[in-house]
Parts: structure tokens; C-alpha cells; sequence
């Protein structure tokens, strides 16, 4: 009868282990599942990067025979990673360019975007903090990810300023690719 209890009272015990180590188990693996589910993988830009970018728009700038200008490069919170000020470049340009690459990559649309809703009659956009919604920023992206933004002012015209950011934003994207 003590060997029967005893033998009932360790497979109880054993039973108890087994079932607090699968408990434990589960547990984890939710709390793994839920650690996922409050954490992404998310593309950066770098300082390579930001330097890729910047040579693409100054390539750019001198096929179009621009005047000079000045390249922002932001990551996507619109922090500055790079600016390059071209010789003849008007003194507020780096800072304009700044603005809008800050612009583009904190509401994720090119400047463009809201200089033609503020000529559309929204001019209630102007009284936003650190805003500069003047054509010539736009989004940096790699595979849909939005990473960060250039901004270019200082070329021969606002249409100018765009299309050499664009031309900088796309030569990420080349080197990108070639990797």
C-alpha cells in the first residue's frame, strides 16, 4: 500500500512537471508571438546611401546645365544625413532644401503634392511648423518602403529643383539594384 501511494503520488508530481513545462512552453511562444507582433523590420538609409543619392542629383544638375543648387538627403523621420551646397548657389538654399526633403519625408508625399493644394485654395496648410511645401522634395523608397527624402532648391526652376531630386531619389534605387 506505501509502494501504491507512492507510485500514485510521483505520477501525480510527474503528471504536475509535465503539464507546467508545457504551460511554460506556451508561454513562451506566446510571448514570442506577441514580442513579433510590436516589432517590424524596416529598411535605413545610410550615409552611403544618402552619398549615392546626392551624386545621382548632382550628375543630373550638370546635364541640365543648372545654375547650382543645394541636395538634402533626410532619413524618413527627416533627419539630415547629407547636404552637398553646389558652387553659385543662392545662400538660403540649403536650408530650403532641407525643407523639403524634411516635408516630403515626415507627411510621405513629395512637396509638390501640397504646394498645388495650397494653390488650390487650401492655404490653411501654410500654418503648419516646419513645413516648406515648394516643389523639389520628394520620397526615397526601396521596395514600396518609404527610407527617407531629397530635397534640391536652387536650380533653374522649381520644375528643375523636382526633376533633379527625382533623378537623385532613382539613383539609390539604380545602385540598389546593383548590389
Amino acid at each position: 500500500m506505501k509502494r501504491l501511494m507512492h507510485s500514485i503520488t510521483m505520477a501525480l508530481l510527474l503528471s504536475t512537471l509535465a503539464s507546467n513545462a508545457d504551460a511554460q512552453g506556451i508561454n513562451r511562444k506566446e510571448t514570442t508571438i506577441a514580442s513579433q507582433a510590436q516589432v517590424i523590420n524596416k529598411k535605413a538609409l545610410t550615409l552611403e546611401g544618402a552619398r549615392s543619392v546626392i551624386a545621382a542629383a548632382i550628375a543630373a544638375a550638370k546635364q541640365k546645365n543648372s545654375p547650382g543648387g543645394a541636395i538634402a538627403v533626410v532619413d524618413e523621420g527627416g533627419n539630415l544625413i547629407a547636404l552637398e551646397r553646389l558652387d553659385n548657389t543662392f545662400g538660403a538654399a540649403a536650408n530650403v532644401s532641407i525643407g523639403k526633403a524634411r516635408t516630403a519625408a515626415i507627411f510621405k508625399h513629395p512637396t509638390k503634392f501640397f504646394e498645388d493644394a495650397i494653390k488650390n485654395g487650401r492655404t490653411s496648410l501654410v500654418a503648419m511648423p516646419d513645413f516648406t511645401p515648394l516643389q523639389g522634395g520628394v520620397l526615397i523608397e526601396v521596395d514600396g518602403q518609404v527610407i527617407g527624402a531629397i530635397g534640391v532648391s536652387g536650380a533653374s526652376s522649381a520644375q528643375q529643383d523636382e526633376e533633379i531630386a527625382i533623378a537623385g531619389a532613382n539613383g539609390l534605387n539604380s545602385s540598389v539594384g546593383q548590389r
